[in-house]
């Protein structure tokens, strides 16, 4: 462990898989690091690292300027921090929430004299601290706080600021993390259609991978169309061709013994849309349905 005292100390909230993970990486970066727990022996192998363990949540935050809550949810840093005096304090806040909620707790932090950054972690455990698996985390709320902060936030993983909004952090966390839900909803269906038959899924994978590859540039084709209003210039696969193949997809899955479930409610946009726009769009036009 670096013994650099010159890094900023902090306060840690928090000792789950992913709290005492963020603390590992505080204290590899030599930043001193005092941590709180509800359940005080989950400090312990923090502490043989070379952390502070405080008593209390309050005594945890007096010891530190920044202070970082890594606890269950919203309820939990409500629980815990009710009667913490936060004058002063720059509070980030690591626990997943909705937007909405992100905001209200600004204002909650802000009316009780902080500074406050809300934090949307795009990693898992293990690669926090591992600059090459790629672990970053979205920062939204006080640009003042992040900017003075930003060296410490990014020991465990990149720190990228998306706005003084507080609650595009959790916009852009849930966002990633419901494209990611809708290609695993995918890969679902697409295993369970070659389940019964004499292909093994080690077979399969592989030309799922380069599939999916293949299909990774509607993500920003789907964002320009978006920006500039144009749904049909350019367009290779059209709504109309798309939605005439949905019969034979939904009839292999009927034939297959597989329920259309995780399909059908997108090929009813589609047929919606159809109605609605023009054949000759590609499926962007489909946020517009979501929006309304």
């Amino acid at each position: 462990m670096s013994t650099n005292t010159s890094k900023t100390p902090l306060t840690l909230l928090g000792l789950g898989a992913m709290g005492a993970a963020l603390g590992r990486a505080w204290l590899a970066a030599g930043h001193p690091l005092t941590v709180w727990n509800r359940t005080a022996s989950r400090a312990e192998a923090l502490v043989s690292e070379g952390a502070v363990l405080a008593a209390s949540a309050a005594e945890a935050v007096a010891a530190n300027r920044l202070v970082v809550v890594c606890l269950l949810d919203d309820a939990s840093v409500e629980k815990t921090l009710s009667e913490v005096d936060l004058r002063g304090k720059d509070v980030v806040n690591l626990v997943t929430s909705t937007p909405a909620r992100a905001r209200a707790r600004a204002a909650w932090a802000e009316r009780r004299g902080a500074r406050y950054l809300d934090g949307g972690i795009m990693a898992v455990p293990p690669m926090i601290g591992v600059p090459a698996a790629g672990p970053y985390v979205f920062y939204s709320g006080s640009r003042s706080l992040f900017d003075e902060h930003r060296s410490a936030l990014a020991a465990p993983a990149d720190a990228r600021y998306v706005g003084e909004d507080a609650g595009h952090a959790a916009v852009h966390d849930v966002a990633l993390l419901s494209a990611m839900y809708g290609m695993f909803a995918g890969l679902t269906h697409a295993y369970a259609l070659v389940r019964g038959e004499d292909i093994a899924p080690t077979e399969l994978a592989p030309l799922l991978t380069t599939w999916l590859g293949a299909m990774a540039g509607a993500v920003t084709t789907t964002a320009q169309r978006l920006e500039s209003g144009d749904y049909t210039t350019g367009v290779v696969s059209n709504l109309g061709m798309q939605a005439a193949g949905r019969a034979t997809l939904l009839g292999t899955a009927e034939e297959q013994g597989v329920s259309a479930e995780l399909l059908a409610p997108f090929f009813r946009l589609m047929e919606q849309r159809l109605q609605e726009g023009s054949a000759e769009e590609d499926l962007t036009g489909l946020v517009d349905l979501l929006r309304r």
